[in-house]
């Protein structure tokens, strides 16, 4: 069994090549653009949540008290009259990248230690690189897309957002496989 203080190298620098794809896939290829459209009517829409006080934090809409309570005919007339949905505030201020960058390169690093956990369970020294290449990508492929499912699932979040996320996913699985690949002991 392989160590996986000896696959720190290939954590590492998965987690650097990962850093660079999405970078020029959110700021160079910019297919990600189209994922949220602009609210209408936001100068009201924005003035009515500040009104009523609304904090950061993750809402739903209409919200019944109870699932019995869903099935009452005032909630049911809400769910119908609509909008229906959900919601993330953030809090108020200019965005900054800079913490959701770290914390992004903190979460592929995870990744990376993960995927060569699982790697050093499944393969032995000397394993030629394709066998690494798929067995990595499929670990990491999984990782960094299926979360991305159940937005659309659970949440409503528009398909072809949840297949743009998968395609990053196979990129970021490729990604880390050709490290691994080319590292592996």
């Amino acid at each position: 069994m392989i160590p996986i203080a000896s696959l720190w190298l290939p954590i590492l620098l998965s987690a650097v090549g990962v850093f660079i794809a999405s970078s020029i896939i959110h700021m160079a290829l910019g297919y990600h653009n189209s994922d949220y459209a602009k609210m209408p009517g936001e100068a009201g829409v924005l003035g009515a949540m500040r009104a009523a006080g609304v904090q950061p934090g993750s809402y739903c809409f209409p919200r019944a008290a109870t699932h019995k309570d869903i099935a009452q005919p005032e909630m049911q007339a809400k769910f119908k009259e609509g909008p229906v949905g959900f919601m993330t505030v953030i809090p108020s201020g200019a965005p900054s990248m800079g913490k959701p960058l770290v914390l992004w390169f903190l979460y592929s690093v995870a990744v990376g230690a993960c995927t060569a956990y699982l790697a050093t369970r499944t393969m032995a020294f000397g394993t030629p690189y394709l066998k690494v290449f798929q067995v990595v990508g499929t670990i990491a492929f999984l990782a960094y897309g299926f979360a991305h499912l159940s937005n659309s699932i659970w949440m409503g979040q528009p398909w072809r957002i949840a297949l743009k996320n998968l395609l990053d996913a196979l990129i970021y699985g490729c990604v880390t496989a050709g490290v691994f690949g080319w590292l592996w002991p």
